[in-house]
This record gives C-alpha cells, sequence and structure tokens, in this order.
C-alpha cells in the first residue's frame, strides 16, 4: 500500500512540473507565472480541486506517442474566491506551448459543463500557442467544442477571460466571446493572423505587441476589458470583479457589508455642475461621491472615454453604473460609446444587475466619419439595450439632454423606473443656439434679436421642469441629496417583476 502511496505522489508531482523544470525558469525569465501559480493566486488559499491531472493526449503521429506530459497543457479545476464557488481552467505554456489539443479541449468543456451545471462562473486563463498542428483537424473541432460551451454559457453564468501570454488564430474566438477579457501588458497578445502572416498578405508590417498588445485591445479595437501591469495584479483585480458579480442569472449578486451612510449628504455636488453650460467637468467626480466608500469597478477606461461604464455598490449591492463624460468629446455618444455602453447594460440586464445612468449628453456626435460607419445602427444598439432591459433603472440628468440622446440614455420612455433631474439639467430638442437659428431663420441678419430670441429659448426650455410638467422627470432633486435619493429609489425597487412577449431571441441590430 505504501509503494501505491508513494507512486500516486511521485506522479502528482511529475503532472505538477508540467514542461519541466527548464521551461519553468523561462516562464518565470519572461515575467510570467506558471499555470499552476496562477490559479493558486486567483483562488482562496487551499481550495483548489484539480480535475484530469493525469489525462494525456492521444496523437501518435510525427513522434507524439513519445512525448505525452500529464495535463495535456491545461490545469482544471474548482475553488473558491472570497468563499464563492468557481471554475477555472489555465492553460500551461511549458507544455507544447500551451497548444489545444483533442483532451486538452475535452478538459476544458468538461470543467464548463461543470460550471453551467453548478451555476458558477468560469474563469479562463489563456496562454497557449493556439492549435496543435500535430493534431490536425482534432484540434480545431477541439476549438469548435469549446466555442459552442461558450454561446451555451453566455447569459447563464459570468464567462471571464485572462489573456497571459500569447492567444491566437482561432483562439482568440473563445474569450471574445465571453462577458470580460482581461490582458497583461507587455506579456500577452490577440490576433486572428500574426505580424509575419500581415506582412506576406497586405506588405504592413507590424509588431506582435502593435497588433494586438494590450494597449492595442483597450484603447483601439475595445477586444479588451482592462490591461494590467503583471500577472499578480490582473488575477487580485479577477477576483474584486469576481466579488460584485452573480454566481449565475438566477441569483442576485453578493450583499457585502457596508460603512457608508446611504443617507449621506454631499454639498459639494451642488457645485459640481459649472454656471457655464459649455464648462466641462468630472462625471467620475459624481459616480465616486455616490458609491459606497468610494469604490469604483471601471470597465473599459481607456477605450470611449465620452461615455463611463462599471460597478459600484450602493448599501452593499452591486449597480452597473453607465455615465456621460462631459470631458472627452463634451459627453456626446458616437459609435465607440454606443457600443461599449450597450455591451455593458445587456450584460447588467443579463445578470440582474440594476442600472444607474448619469446623462450629461449635447447629442450623437456629427460628421461624415460617424454616418459612413453606421452611428445610426451603433447607436441604435444602446437604444435597444436600454429598450430590452427588465432590471432595475435609475437615470440622473446633471445637465444636457438633449435630442435623440436624450432618448438613448435610458429614458422614462424606454421603461427606466426613476429619472431624476439636477435644477441644473436642460432636457430639450437642441440647445438653444442651434433652436433659435431654425425657429427664427428670418432674423438670422439681426443679431440682437437672435440673442433675444436665445435668451427666451433658454428661459423656456433650458432646465427640467417642461419634461416635469410632463411626468418624464420624476422629480427634480438636490444634487447634494443624490446618493440618498438614487439609494432609497433602488432599494423600492429589489423586487420588480417585468412581464414581457414570448421571443426565441430578439435581433438587436449588429
Amino acid at each position: 500500500m505504501k509503494d501505491i502511496l508513494e507512486q500516486l505522489e511521485q506522479r502528482r508531482e511529475d503532472a505538477r512540473l508540467g514542461g519541466g523544470q527548464a521551461r519553468i525558469d523561462a516562464q518565470h525569465g519572461r515575467g510570467k507565472l506558471t499555470a499552476r501559480e496562477r490559479v493558486d493566486l486567483l483562488l482562496d488559499e487551499g481550495s483548489f480541486e484539480e480535475f484530469d491531472m493525469f489525462v494525456t493526449h492521444r496523437c501518435t503521429d510525427f513522434g507524439m506517442q513519445d512525448q505525452k506530459p500529464a495535463g495535456d497543457g491545461v490545469v482544471t479545476g474548482w475553488g473558491t474566491i472570497n468563499g464563492r464557488l468557481v471554475y477555472v481552467f489555465s492553460q500551461d505554456f511549458t507544455v507544447f506551448g500551451g497548444s489545444l489539443s483533442e483532451t486538452h479541449a475535452q478538459k476544458i468543456c468538461k470543467i464548463m459543463d461543470m460550471a453551467v451545471q453548478n451555476g458558477a462562473p468560469v474563469i479562463g486563463i489563456n496562454d497557449s500557442g493556439g492549435a496543435r498542428i500535430q493534431e490536425g483537424v482534432a484540434s480545431l473541432a477541439g476549438y469548435a467544442e469549446v466555442f459552442q460551451r461558450n454561446i451555451e454559457a453566455s447569459g447563464v453564468i459570468p464567462q471571464i477571460s485572462v489573456i497571459m501570454g500569447p492567444c491566437a488564430g482561432g483562439a482568440v474566438y473563445s474569450p471574445a466571446m465571453t462577458d470580460f477579457i482581461f490582458m497583461v501588458k507587455d506579456s500577452s497578445y490577440m490576433f486572428v493572423t500574426g505580424p509575419d502572416v500581415v506582412k506576406t498578405v497586405t506588405n504592413e508590417i507590424v509588431t506582435a505587441e502593435e497588433l494586438g498588445g494590450a494597449v492595442t485591445h483597450t484603447r483601439k479595437s475595445s477586444v479588451a476589458d482592462g490591461a494590467f501591469e503583471n500577472d499578480v495584479e490582473a488575477l487580485a483585480e479577477v477576483r474584486r470583479l469576481v466579488d460584485l458579480l452573480p454566481a449565475n442569472n438566477r441569483e442576485k449578486p453578493p450583499v457585502r457589508p457596508f460603512f457608508d451612510d446611504p443617507n449621506r449628504i454631499e454639498p459639494s455636488l451642488d457645485t459640481l455642475v459649472p454656471s457655464n453650460a459649455n464648462t466641462p467637468y468630472d462625471m467620475k467626480e459624481l459616480i465616486l461621491k455616490l458609491a459606497d466608500e468610494g469604490d469604483f469597478y471601471e470597465i473599459q477606461e481607456e477605450f470611449a472615454k465620452n461615455i463611463i461604464t462599471g460597478f459600484i455598490r450602493l448599501e452593499g449591492r452591486t449597480v452597473g453604473v453607465v455615465a456621460n463624460q462631459p470631458m472627452v468629446l463634451a459627453g456626446c455618444l458616437d459609435i465607440d460609446s454606443s457600443r461599449k455602453a450597450a455591451r455593458f447594460v445587456r450584460f447588467c440586464d443579463a445578470f440582474e444587475i440594476p442600472i444607474l445612468t448619469l446623462v450629461d449628453v449635447p447629442g450623437f456626435l456629427p460628421g461624415t466619419g460617424q454616418e459612413f460607419g453606421g452611428v445610426i445602427k451603433h447607436g441604435a444598439k444602446l437604444l435597444f439595450a436600454y429598450g430590452e432591459a427588465t432590471v432595475p433603472m435609475v437615470t440622473v440628468i446633471t445637465r444636457k439632454a438633449y435630442g435623440g440622446a436624450y432618448d438613448v440614455m435610458a429614458s422614462k420612455h424606454l421603461r427606466s423606473d426613476f429619472n431624476y433631474a439636477w435644477p441644473t439639467a436642460e432636457v430639450a430638442v437642441m440647445g438653444a443656439k442651434g433652436a433659435t437659428e431654425i425657429i427664427h431663420r428670418k432674423d438670422l441678419n439681426d443679431p440682437e434679436k437672435i440673442a433675444q430670441h436665445a435668451k427666451d429659448y433658454e428661459d423656456r426650455f433650458a432646465n427640467p421642469f417642461v419634461a416635469a410638467e410632463r411626468g418624464f422627470i420624476d422629480e427634480v432633486i438636490q444634487p447634494r441629496s443624490t446618493r440618498k435619493r438614487v439609494a432609497r429609489a433602488f432599494a423600492s425597487l429589489r423586487n420588480k417583476k417585468v412581464q414581457t412577449p414570448w421571443k426565441k431571441h430578439d435581433n438587436i441590430p449588429l
């Protein structure tokens, strides 16, 4: 019996070494942790339970039968994050470059099936050279099996991808279908075709970092939701995110202890909006002053900065925030900001996370670039996302809410539950200058008359009371009391139920 136990421990020790000590040292030399070190950092200490440690590949071509490391390049299992169940797979770059084989894919699929079956998030740590070429179409079939599970799990359990090394070719599509993608600066990249292929086909010379690095995907393409300095920081931030999310679509997010009075008054908010309507201010200041303990987890911070998305807690409960940012493009909506916000709103709605919308929007960004790029359809994505949402929704208009952008930003007409406005709010079809030049076209050559008309328009429409008179604004509130009013509103909506017509699924304007 003792011999058998020793043999078991030896086999486990061999499996834990993956591709061997030399390759582990090389991984460390590149500033990267090993697959197992990443899992240990991600999960609560001592909570990891591994599956399929001894699985090996079945390939016999190209001499592969002589190389059969245990685990086949991916570590899979389950554990806890702050005591809550999660499933995880972590690709091991020390074993065949983390390449995906048929059995490698089967290990991942088993974990994803268990995650759906037991209603817990799945976290994938990607560090792979792509499909295992020696296995040919079998490895491609493995990718497709993983893709199908990503699709079936979408909107059922949270799916998080952490890119901690190469992720190329077909491998990028699994992370692309997950809810959140995080990358590590200078050591991770994602692209469908690499720099060599790009050079051959298009004659463009580009580095892997420029083509698909963390900066590219957080600032330009919006593929990634965040980028971090190293593996340790990235995994710590994933833990923080998981703590904000529900385990699945049938549960509410966890309620955490809070030490911040929901009735807290913030007198500084009374002077947040400048007296000059064209002067910008930082909307993040409002978000931080509304949140419990000033804690805000921002999503896609580096992309489309004219809109802000992320999570706060109110009374210890997770709330999704969508806010126009007057500091960038005056807070206008455009193609990128519409896509960014629509994706975020749909995630919150899928997982029963209430949505707070903070509005200061002068309209959609004009220009041929926007129109040729399809701003109509992209803007409709955000409109559609808000209109189909059935979670509790509270909207606060701080300043401008002009034209179609007023409608799009969680207006009363899109079933928002509470619509508040500050006294500084201006709800109108457009600004006074533009409106005056259309209404009083005949007086355009008389600057004095135009100025008087503009003042009359401002006096009549540059306020929240016209909308309030029609019931489109539920209440005009004092800025200082915003946290109290918003917290009370969400508290009253905790049992909200909405019945919608049966449909197989909607047809959002993609």
